[in-house]
């Protein structure tokens, strides 16, 4: 059997194979609540073999959401929505995850096709909040510093939204400190300069993450996996490096997080990086051997015979794909084929198989 398409036990769960679908934001919700639009888009993927299928990520308060668009997961009907897309995903045979996030000074965005740019409160957007009042780049709004009495509120909305996600269905739940969101923020040097006991230091700047992993842990079933999505650089310097990735994973770990989706970037608009097929694979690479923990590897795969290449070099335990599942909802029945792997295929397609 190829590595791709080998399952994947993770505490007391087994995907079918190594191929996620990773959380892709669709700006297709109104007031936070998924439509058929979700329905259709995820399950599709799960209809074409994915192992795993993420839900973009999910607001877990209104000003976390990076745009008025996206869906989120701060109260019982928006778990309701979510509920049957979560279900079909599952009957088709794959695992239904999703990321909770808080955009944190990235919030109240522009959906990408309407134009870049922030939304104003007179247009229904919000002021953002973040762990200093330093803007995201020039023209951005500079976002309102959350007071460290409010921080345990930010950890009890994921938890809040963590226990609305398993009465929903989902059997994953990923908490997102990546791509220049709040818990990014909170780890970054470039856009945290708190004095209090969650900044300076790094065991500082970890803080509120590995609070909110703990917490987020004990309020997800013990037998289902948590994980974390990190950028493992800025690609900035002075700015978060992989070598803190390495203790931060080490420490989350110890937290309960069990896989580390192993992204970068998003923080700063001076970011430099060397974009090609699977440069971010050497991070999950890192992070697998040096912190001693599974890892999903994703950025620009699109290739079977390289996702099945990084699978089999042990530089990471699954691969996570995004364009190329846009492009193609059925990629991993297609790299199947590509691999000479036999897989079950939807009874209702059998016959386009061959």
């Amino acid at each position: 059997m190829t590595k791709l398409f080998e399952p994947w036990t993770v505490r007391g769960l087994t995907a079918r194979n190594r191929a996620v679908v990773s959380p892709m934001c669709q700006y297709s919700c109104e007031g936070g609540l998924a439509t058929a639009w979700h329905l259709v888009h995820l399950g599709s993927r799960a209809v074409g073999g994915a192992g795993v299928v993420f839900v973009e990520a999910t607001a877990v308060v209104p000003e976390g959401r990076i745009s008025p668009d996206d869906v989120g997961l701060w109260n019982d009907a928006q778990a309701e929505a979510l509920a049957p897309v979560a279900a079909f995903i599952k009957a088709q045979g794959a695992v239904p995850a999703i990321q909770l996030a808080h955009a944190g000074r990235k919030a109240s965005t522009r959906t990408p096709w309407l134009g870049r740019g922030t939304v104003e409160p007179t247009e229904g957007g919000w002021q953002p909040v973040g762990p200093s009042e330093l803007a995201f780049g020039a023209g951005s709004p500079v976002p309102r510093a959350l007071d460290t009495a409010e921080l345990p509120g930010v950890i009890q909305a994921f938890v809040d939204a963590t226990r609305r996600a398993h009465r929903a269905g989902f059997e994953i739940v990923e908490l997102h400190a990546a791509h220049g969101y709040l818990l990014h923020q909170f780890l970054s040097p470039l856009s945290s300069r708190r004095t209090d006991g969650y900044g300076g230091a790094l065991e500082n700047r970890e803080r509120l993450v590995r609070e909110v992993a703990r917490a987020v842990r004990s309020a997800w079933p013990e037998h289902l996996p948590l994980w974390a999505r990190l950028s493992c650089t800025d690609w900035v310097p002075g700015g978060w490096t992989a070598a803190e990735s390495v203790h931060l994973a080490r420490g989350l770990r110890d937290d309960g997080v069990d896989v580390f989706d192993c992204s970068s970037g998003g923080l700063d608009p001076a970011q430099q990086i060397p974009v090609e097929p699977g440069y971010q694979v050497p991070f999950a690479a890192q992070l697998k051997r040096d912190a001693g923990v599974a890892t999903v590897a994703v950025g620009l795969i699109s290739e079977p015979s390289h996702a099945e290449q990084i699978l089999s070099q042990g530089s990471a335990d699954a691969v996570a794909l995004a364009r190329a599942e846009l492009r193609d909802p059925y990629w991993p029945l297609h790299a199947a084929a590509a691999l000479g792997e036999e897989v079950a295929w939807p009874p209702q397609y059998l016959r386009a198989r061959e």
